[in-house]
């Protein structure tokens, strides 16, 4: 049987603020979730004044991201290359559009983080931010 790593609360917690402290760096306000590999949420936020529909469409991002092991906007561009993907049930609640971004450990797929509320590519920004916190390369 093989060992894989796996989020815990303090990651999900560190992923959570460094997105944060970088959406308020920038003067974003935006809703953050993080997923494990499954795409099941583990935490999520959304700042005042952020747009209300910004916290599901995170969690998609972030779900996405996990899912497919690869950034949303990754995900985004295989569904565009075949429309008839986005109808898969499983991928029903993905969200593929950049701003979710895989979490990676030693080649692993551990969890997602999504993000909504600014452009797309400021989304994904935050969501490295989060990932770039836990320290792994």
């Amino acid at each position: 049987m093989r060992t894989k790593p796996a989020l815990t609360a303090d990651d999900t917690a560190r992923i959570l603020a460094a997105a944060d402290a970088e959406a308020v760096k920038n003067g974003w306000k935006v809703s953050v979730a993080v997923v494990d590999d499954g795409g099941y949420l583990l935490g999520a936020r959304r700042a005042d004044g952020a747009p209300v529909g910004s916290g599901i469409v995170a969690i998609g991002k972030a779900r996405a991201s996990a899912l497919m092991k690869r950034p949303s906007g990754g995900v985004e561009e295989l569904v565009k290359a075949r429309p008839g993907f986005a109808g898969i049930p499983a991928v029903l609640d993905f969200i593929p559009v950049q701003g979710g971004v895989p979490i990676l450990v030693n080649g692993e797929c551990v969890g997602g983080v999504g993000v909504s509320g600014v452009a797309s590519h400021e989304d994904e920004q935050i969501g490295a931010a989060g990932v770039a916190a836990l320290g792994l390369g």
